[in-house]
């Protein structure tokens, strides 16, 4: 008779230990979350999840000056541009301000009319495009942001990449009068109507 043990023997439990099973498979789905799934890290570099942090904004900080840049009218758009060393609370401010007029019916007074004639008024539908650096405030520039990300690039020549001038926005103020829902909107940085945004892109309202 052989001297070797027999490989059942009663009383005694065969295979691995229900324990080091479960352990194991705990270990790969963890391993496989975090190696598959993108963290939310990676989620804003590639724009599409927003920050959610909230925005320290200066009631004291003093209105910035602004100058017209450019008037895309095939798009409804306009750019502006303010100093280098305008503060973010500053940019937020000169936002409300805009819808503050906008309300009052005096944006004109402000800037160019978007939608001269139109029923809803002179600024009906626009995209207001706030710039420190004026080579991100022309015509050609504006129209790459108003297209959005995903639009066909051989259809459309691109003086700049979609991702460096959505970059350069300091803040852009969209206006569409015929969703009542959500007339106004604004944000720090930028982000077109898919979700892609730029790094500092923070909603304002």
């Amino acid at each position: 008779m052989s001297d070797e043990p027999h490989p059942y023997e009663e009383g005694k439990r065969a295979g691995i230990h229900p324990l080091i099973v479960i352990v194991g498979i705990l270990l790969g789905l963890w391993l496989f979350v975090y190696l598959i799934v993108p963290s939310s890290k990676n989620k804003q570099a590639t724009g599409t999840e927003g920050p959610t942090g909230p925005i320290v904004e200066d009631l004291e900080a003093a209105p910035v000056l602004f100058k017209v840049q450019a008037t895309v009218s095939d798009m409804n758009a306009i750019s502006l541009t303010v100093p280098p060393e305008a503060t973010d609370s500053q940019v937020v401010g000169l936002l409300k301000r805009f819808k503050h007029d906008r309300l009052a019916g005096t944006l004109t007074e402000l800037l160019p009319a978007t939608t001269p004639g139109h029923k809803l008024g002179d600024h009906a539908v626009a995209d207001i495009y706030i710039v420190s650096d004026a080579q991100y405030a022309q015509a050609d520039v504006i129209r790459i942001l108003t297209r959005g990300a995903h639009a066909p690039g051989n259809l459309y020549p691109q003086v700049v990449p979609f991702e460096v001038a959505m970059e350069a926005i300091r803040g852009h103020y969209r206006i569409d009068l015929n969703d009542t829902g959500n007339p106004d909107s604004a944000s720090l940085g930028f982000a077109d109507e898919s979700g892609v945004h730029s790094r500092q892109y923070r909603k304002i309202f």
